[in-house]
């Protein structure tokens, strides 16, 4: 969330900073005008507060004289009446104030381009040549039943649509990418490897952003208050909810692998072949502990890592930067990288990362502890960073289209080859 005192600060600025994002202009006037309530309720309530204990002590010298106090004992227990009404009304006004607050999107980085949709995202690095195909290439929905490693229709049997059964080949490379993955961010890249529960509570939805605005987006277990983790972003992320942190122990990089579940309810109509846009897909998430001041390095650092696994796997990619109209709620920056797929010749998001500042720690209560003497240092929100290093299933379609071949073939990615028992290509079933 944004604090309080940054809404009353820039209040009048606010429909510029949050221009281009989602959001109900209404909100921001309903705000100001129950914040100026509340800040006049205050100095009532403060004032009567102030007069009652003049009052009582009236009550106290006329009782010590002998003499008679009931008038002003009336009037301390009238004056104790109207501040429990003030109060009541205060504590009214602070959870219309909070509900406000929670439905107000995070303010962009001055850094990020001014846009409504995907037509204003700038791209910023172009990685790679797609390759140049003798033949016609096809997409990973034909390719892989023609391979027999992927099976939409018993899928759709057991399930219902937008699910896939991997087979065979797609399987074990589903599981080299996880392993390799894995590998490079913990070996290379300093990450702490984390296996987290993958149902989550709604106070870890709220903590991250998911909840209350997006719940429709959500798989909830019925009667209870667990939900399916949409990413691991969320079980990661609120590792350290309601904590103080050690400055000395930032910045801290976690990543894990988790399945992800999502009913894609603002997604209806998109995407419906293939296996793009799911109900449950893998992903191996980064996540990023960091003082305010490192947050923008982090970023590219954390950008930077989740390019190299494309760059092992000899992916062509971009990196997009985001503009303001198409960043995620909780976000502050977003770098979208966007990967070629021959077999619809066009780049396709593989990996979102993003600086959320301060929005999630304000919201999970997570803080850091600044060093000073005497270990009496102020308490601080830190910032919070994630990204996809990658999707799975997206970075599984990526290899299929890239690496297919005129007879139907799949060559495997020298960088997969180890994790997947040295399997050097997928051939059609039947071929030689």
């Amino acid at each position: 969330m944004l604090s309080r005192d940054f809404l009353r600060k820039n209040l009048d600025q606010m429909p510029r900073l949050l221009r281009g994002r989602a959001y109900d202009p209404g909100a921001l006037e309903r705000w100001g005008a129950l914040d100026a309530e509340r800040r006049a309720l205050m100095t009532s309530a403060e004032g009567k507060r102030s007069e009652r204990n003049a009052v009582s002590a009236e009550v106290g010298k006329k009782r010590k004289a002998g003499q008679d106090a009931d008038a002003e004992q009336e009037r301390s227990r009238s004056l104790g009446e109207e501040i429990a009404a003030l109060e009541a009304r205060l504590a009214a006004i602070d959870g219309e104030l909070e509900e406000s607050e929670k439905a107000l999107p995070n303010v962009p980085h001055e850094s990020v381009p001014d846009g409504d949709d995907e037509k204003g995202n700038v791209v910023v690095k172009v990685q790679g040549t797609p390759r140049a195909f003798a033949f016609e290439p096809k997409a990973h929905w034909d390719l892989g039943p023609a391979l027999g490693i992927l099976d939409f229709e018993r899928a759709a049997k057991i399930t219902g649509s937008r699910f896939t059964v991997l087979s065979g080949a797609a399987s074990l490379l589903n599981r080299a990418l996880i392993q390799l993955m894995m590998d490079l961010h913990t070996r290379e890249h300093g990450y702490t490897e984390l296996l987290p529960p993958f149902v989550v509570n709604s106070a870890s939805l709220f903590g991250t952003g998911q909840l209350p605005k997006f719940e429709q987006d959500l798989f909830r277990l019925a009667g209870t208050d667990w939900f399916l983790a949409p990413t691991a972003e969320v079980p990661v992320t609120n590792m350290h909810r309601d904590e103080i942190l050690a400055e000395e122990i930032l910045p801290l990089s976690y990543c894990a692998y988790t399945p992800c579940f999502r009913a894609e309810a603002g997604a209806a109509g998109r995407d419906t072949r293939g296996l793009i846009r799911q109900h449950q897909f893998d992903k191996v998430e980064l996540v990023k502990f960091v003082r305010p001041e490192d947050s923008p390095g982090q970023l590219e650092r954390l950008t930077r890592d989740a390019e190299t696994v494309l760059e092992r796997l000899e992916l062509p990619y971009r990196r997009v930067l985001l503009c303001r109209g198409d960043m995620g709620f909780s976000s502050a920056k977003t770098y979208d990288l966007e990967v070629w797929l021959p077999g619809q010749a066009a780049y396709r998001e593989i990996s979102s990362c993003s600086s959320f500042e301060a929005f999630q720690a304000r919201r999970a209560a997570i803080r850091f502890r600044r060093s000073a003497p005497g270990g009496k240092g102020k308490n601080e929100f830190l910032h919070t960073l994630n990204g996809s290093g990658l999707a799975v299933g997206r970075t599984l379609v990526a290899i299929l289209e890239n690496f297919q071949e005129s007879d139907g073939s799949v060559t495997v990615p020298e960088a997969l080859r180890p994790y997947c028992g040295g399997l050097a290509s997928i051939r059609p079933p039947g071929a030689s």
